[in-house]
């Protein structure tokens, strides 16, 4: 709940943001300067740019925090690995889980269970650029899964 909090507060300032930088850039573009105008479409690209990569991150969450609450209600997640005293995971127990997530990947390509718990295996060895990536895969076919279902 607490981080659920701190994303309200960051989306509700970000709109604040895009709120003042859209008034600068009208102005801008009223000037009739050229390099004013310019300027005024500048404004308006990078908030663009950066509401399509906020959305793509919140969607991504809420994503992956849906499925992965329908894998815990069907018991199906990962069992939880030992942690070192600073909450990280032990890395020989990740290293040693690993295989099982990769061999299940391997065996059931298009399962999005699989790509998540693989996700959460990578996670877990600290690779957070393949766990992302796992993650994404996951996704996509959860979202396949979903229309299907529908």
């Amino acid at each position: 709940m607490k981080t659920k909090l701190w994303v309200a507060g960051i989306l509700l300032l970000f709109a604040l943001y895009i709120g003042m930088t859209f008034t600068q850039a009208v102005r801008f573009m009223s000037t009739g300067t050229l390099i004013a105008q310019i300027m005024g479409v500048a404004i308006l690209v990078i908030p663009a740019f950066c509401t399509w990569i906020l959305i793509r991150e919140v969607l991504f969450g809420l994503r992956t925090e849906k499925m992965g609450k329908s894998l815990a209600a069907s018991g199906e997640l990962p069992l939880d690995l030992p942690r070192t005293p600073s909450g990280r995971f032990v890395r020989a127990a990740a290293d040693e889980d690993f295989p099982l997530h990769r061999h299940d990947v391997e065996e059931n390509p298009e399962s999005w269970k699989s790509w998540y718990r693989l996700a959460l295996a990578y996670e877990a060895c600290g690779d957070k650029t393949r766990a992302r990536k796992s993650m994404r895969t996951a996704i996509g076919y959860w979202l396949q899964d979903e229309k299907v279902s529908k």
